[in-house]
């Protein structure tokens, strides 16, 4: 009778393989391509007048946008 009335409590369930392994890897290659892009434009589009501002100032908000939007993986 005892054992019958003790509480099953369900296990965890382990995360599937593409949340451990390639949703990082995706993560990754996106977060880098997408700085990389940001920063390579502002050096490109430098105006005469700002100096390093511009580019520093690009890939602060690169960096930025990506950790908002892909912080939570």
């Amino acid at each position: 009778q005892e054992v019958m009335d003790m509480e099953v409590k369900p296990q965890p369930s382990q995360p599937h393989w593409y949340e451990l392994h390639v949703q990082p890897c995706l993560a990754e290659l996106l977060g880098t391509a997408l700085f990389i892009f940001i920063g390579c434009l502002a050096v490109l589009e430098d105006s005469g007048d700002t100096g390093r501002l511009q580019p520093a100032l690009a890939h602060g908000l690169a960096l930025g946008v990506t950790v908002t939007v892909l912080g939570d993986i």
